[in-house]
């Protein structure tokens, strides 16, 4: 390796290894797929060594691609922190602000924290996406995004990678939502394993919160019959309120609720928490804004949940703190 690395190539190759296709790595990078393509063809010349290699439909990295890989993050890491650094020079809270959500936090956080936020600084430009954490987590990692809201139930704490902090905002309990029609929609308090039979509605399978009721209903020895698979609560509890389904909604997910749904407390409680998920060493001005305003303004209901600090890491560890 005679030629000094180009960085530009070498984030390309953490993008293919956070997203396994060169499609998607040029979907994240704003770029064609050929011009990824040439990038790594260069990139793997100027290291002397193959980087990738097919790995059924995507691609998967070489030994000295994972070799590469490690430095290649070190470095972008220290990039990033360079221009954290540098934009701190600035008093004012300036630039983008990319922030990726689940569908109920968009509704409910995020609109009176980004009017907050551009208020108190013009020159903040936010935009946000809405995703599951399986989608929005390598985006995090890549540097794409620079803040996420996530969730994560109790029966199925979301797993974080290293150097990504988390902060609860909220810890909501989720209920059952029944037709009003149902039997079983006058209880004041339902039993999962009391409804062995029923179709349900859910999030796509993957997500956190279809994954959260699965697991839900099989701890209470009932194999789950999901027949409708919609991304966003409003739609589910459309199906609920003509009879068609039961859901399992948290409570920030039920605004607003058509008439004909009943919502029963589940037994034993199952909660679900919204959290902030970060990477400090490449936090920008923007971001740690956006981290203090939406802590401040949810501080009463974040002081009160416990800490998910704790969770599982993807390799087993746990999460950092802060």
């Amino acid at each position: 390796m005679d030629r000094l690395l180009n960085v530009e190539r070498l984030r390309a190759l953490s993008a293919v290894a956070a997203h396994g296709t060169i499609s998607e790595a040029a979907r994240a990078l704003h770029m064609t797929h050929s011009a990824v393509s040439q990038q790594l063809a260069k990139l793997e010349r100027e290291a002397g060594h193959p980087l990738l290699e097919p790995n059924g439909r995507s691609v998967r990295l070489t030994h000295a691609g994972r070799v590469l890989l490690t430095h290649a993050e070190q470095i972008l890491d220290r990039l990033a922190a360079a221009r954290t650094d540098l934009a701190d020079l600035h008093a004012e809270v300036i630039g983008p602000l990319c922030v990726g959500a689940v569908g109920s936090a968009v509704r409910t956080l995020l609109p009176d924290a980004l009017v907050t936020l551009t208020e108190a600084h013009p020159r903040l430009t936010p935009t946000v996406c809405d995703g599951e954490v399986i989608d929005l987590m390598p985006r995090l990692l890549t540097g794409e995004l620079d803040l996420l809201i996530i969730e994560s139930w109790d029966n199925r704490p979301v797993a974080i990678p290293q150097g990504v902090t988390l902060r609860t905002l909220i810890r909501e309990p989720a209920d059952i939502a029944l037709p009003d029609a149902h039997p079983l929609a006058g209880r004041e308090t339902i039993d999962l394993a009391e409804l062995p039979d029923t179709p349900w509605s859910s999030c796509p399978p993957g997500t956190e919160s279809h994954e959260a009721l699965v697991q839900a209903l099989r701890d209470n020895g009932t194999e789950p019959a999901v027949r409708y698979t919609l991304a966003d609560y409003s739609t589910q509890l459309t199906l609920v309120a003509r009879g068609l389904a039961a859901a399992l909604v948290p409570v920030s997910g039920r605004n607003p609720a058509p008439p004909g749904v009943t919502f029963i407390p589940v037994r034993p409680t199952l909660h679900r928490e919204l959290q902030l998920a970060w990477r400090p060493q490449t936090a920008t001005a923007p971001t740690r804004a956006c981290i203090a305003v939406l802590t401040e303004a949810l501080e009463p209901t974040a002081a009160a949940a416990p800490s998910l600090a704790s969770a599982p890491t993807a390799d087993g560890a746990s999460a950092a703190a802060e």
